[in-house]
């Protein structure tokens, strides 16, 4: 990267040369440091010209926003963001980025328990102050409501995002011009909207509600003069519709929903075996004209969409398979420059990160197996790809442990997909030590690809399993459906027959494994201590639940009402109908702390606003006083996403000196 402004390159430089120290020191292994640290680029966004990059670059907890000109490297503007957790970064314009942020507080005053508020601020390449997004407006909270967009109307750019008018004690649609830093109301809002759609120009055209107490999942579709007409209704206590923006012309959208009174379906082999009829997809686009709904036609179902970065009409989509990513694109020329893309990057699994309103630049992170991952800009006009940056430069190639696709069966016979990273430099692993890592959700998965918590375990000498049990996302719906009332039940069996299959592999030492996990994952490694505890010999739980009625009489105290969403959705995994049901009990490691046979370490951070830190402080306590081995950590500012440098780096030391404690990999 070339700096041309002296005093941003001081600042840039200054912010540096921690990093630059760390990869000097780094020998065979890299330091823990290097797998803790937040990554040393991120959120690349090419300009909507393709002459501009903005990003963000991170040395230790400090972080800066940088907007670098591609011609010639030089830094147009730049601003400290300290160790503010940047969540997102966008273009307004030519002149304007939006920087996502988000911080963890409580409002006693207005009654509203500790919640993770999220903010934008406009930083503007024309030499005007940072702004921030409803920071001016009388009345107004700071803080953004949804998700922003933006939009080129004929007064040019602007960023559409509802906000809370104190004043009013109402939610509403605004717009804001990054230029004069006026806001205006565009359209009335209220508590239960969960998605707006404008079109290409800014308009209202489509907004969709959820009515907690009535299930009620309704489609509106706009008129002129703020008027807004019934599109279509539905009955959804759980997994109900959603607006997922433009369809492929400015007259329709989007929506997910189940619609088996519409044709388009196919057969489907289940995970017992039998054979049933299932949608193609359910993503389907609406007139909103007349009404019409047609089934789009996907090879599979997309794991998202993509969409024009100017027009915002649909024109692909993207699955996360077994090898990465899957693009397919609907529009013939997004389909050339991306099968072009592919083959420039063969065997590194390329990722579409942004591209210019022409198409003609992007922004590419390659990430194979061997790779820690970078960003590359591909000119295709040039016919050329510079890197940008690499994510985490302390961890070389060489010090990158394979990562394989594995495939096992489950002791019913299901069969189970995920991960297997072995230690750097190991081609032919036998009798290693392992650790299982569970992913949270439930209803989530692990990636082939990069994964910093596992590669810092491998770079231990650790194999590491990412098994995705039944009920994680990615394998169809019947995947999914199966995990429904298996919580700590065949969800939990599915981490440990994986062990199994690795040990009668020869792959793994049987005798030398342990459990590890965050989130869910952090539940499966509680009950791998107290339920499933063949397998384990110490366990590890990072912001993990552990009493099941406990965190469901808790998500039932965050909503509106008792019985909402989160509560049901709960409920289905764990197979019960209510937060008070008793059998959960059997489920809760914190019930069962007398059955524990191993070591077990907790952390949490204090500012948790997914599982609340009391569900590892109860666990604790019953540790404790059933006179039981264990470990635990609070980490002090932090969330549920380990979104801090320090406390991640101190996770990964305190786990790895435990792990080493009780299961050493020599």
């Amino acid at each position: 990267m070339i700096v041309r402004n002296a005093a941003l390159a001081a600042a840039w430089v200054t912010l540096a040369s921690g990093l630059g120290s760390t990869v000097a020191r780094a020998q065979d292994v890299a330091p823990l440091e290097a797998y803790g640290a937040l990554p040393a680029i991120e959120y690349v966004q090419i300009s909507p010209s393709g002459d501009r990059l903005a990003y963000v670059t991170v040395a230790g907890d400090q972080r800066a926003m940088l907007v670098t000109r591609l011609a010639d490297g030089q830094l147009l503007t730049g601003a400290r963001v300290g160790g503010a957790k940047v969540r997102d970064l966008q273009w307004v314009g030519e002149n304007a980025v939006l920087s996502t942020t988000s911080t963890t507080q409580s409002i006693p005053l207005f009654g509203v328990s500790k919640t993770e508020f999220v903010m934008g601020q406009i930083h503007d390449l024309t030499g005007r102050p940072m702004r921030q997004v409803f920071g001016d407006v009388p009345g107004m909270w700071p803080i953004m409501v949804g998700q922003p967009m933006v939009r080129q109307t004929p007064a040019g750019a602007r960023l559409f995002v509802a906000g809370f008018n104190v004043s009013a004690s109402e939610i509403n649609l605004y717009g804001f011009d990054p230029a004069s830093g006026s806001t205006r109301m565009l359209v009335r809002s209220d508590f239960d909207v969960e998605t707006d759609v404008l079109s290409s120009d800014g308009s209202l055209i489509a907004r969709s509600e959820y009515d907690e107490r009535r299930r009620q999942w309704t489609l509106y579709i706009a008129e002129p003069g703020e008027r807004l007409r019934l599109g279509w209704m539905t009955t959804a206590p759980l997994d109900p519709p959603s607006l997922l923006g433009l369809g492929r012309t400015d007259g329709t959208v989007l929506v997910n929903a189940k619609r088996p009174d519409l044709a388009g379906t196919t057969t489907v082999e289940g995970p017992d075996g039998e054979t049933s009829e299932e949608a193609l997809n359910d993503v389907f686009e609406v007139d909103v004209a007349t009404g019409e709904w047609t089934r789009l036609s996907f090879d599979a179902h997309p794991t998202f969409l993509i969409h024009h970065p100017r027009s915002q009409l649909l024109i692909g989509s993207g699955r996360i398979g077994e090898e990465g990513t899957e693009y397919a694109f609907i529009d013939p020329a997004a389909a050339r420059i991306w099968s072009t893309v592919s083959r420039a990057f063969v065997g590194r699994a390329p990722e579409l990160v942004s591209w210019s309103d022409d198409l003609r630049t992007l922004v590419v992170m390659s990430g194979g197996s061997g790779d820690s991952g970078g960003y590359h800009v591909v000119d295709l006009d040039a016919r050329s790809s510079s890197i940008i940056g690499e994510t985490y430069p302390a961890v070389t190639a060489d010090r990158v442990g394979a990562v394989r696709p594995i495939r096992y069966t489950a002791a019913d016979g299901l069969e189970i997909r995920g991960y297997l990273t072995t230690p750097p430099g190991v081609t032919d692993p036998k009798d290693l030590p392992l650790i299982v890592l569970a992913h949270g959700g439930p209803e989530a998965r692990d990636v082939m690809g990069f994964d910093w918590w596992a590669q810092a375990m491998a770079s231990r000498g650790y194999a590491v399993l990412q098994a995705n049990f039944r009920g994680s996302s990615g394998y169809g719906q019947a995947f999914i459906e199966a995990g429904y009332g298996e919580w700590g039940r065949k969800m939990q069996t599915d981490l440990s027959d994986g062990v199994r299959w690795l040990a009668g592999e020869g792959i793994v030492d049987p005798a030398r494994v342990c459990i590890v996990g965050a989130s869910y994952g952090g539940y499966a490694a509680l009950a791998g201590a107290t339920i499933d505890r063949s397998a384990y010999r110490c366990a590890v739980s990072v912001a993990g639940v552990s009493d099941l009625r406990r965190m469901l009489e808790w998500e039932a105290q965050q909503g509106a009402r008792r019985d909402n969403q989160s509560v049901r959705y709960w409920n289905r995994f764990m197979g019960v109908e209510s937060a008070g049901d008793r059998s959960l009990d059997a489920l809760s490691p914190a019930r069962l702390a007398d059955q524990v046979g191993v070591p077990v370490m907790l952390m949490h951070g204090r500012d948790d606003t997914v599982v609340p830190i009391d569900q590892s402080r109860v666990m604790a306590s019953a540790l404790r006083a059933a006179g039981k081995p264990h470990e635990m950590i609070e980490l002090s500012g932090e969330d549920h996403w380990l979104s801090r440098a320090e406390t991640r780096q101190r996770m990964l030391a305190e786990s790895l000196r435990f792990l080493e404690a009780h299961n050493p990999a020599d």
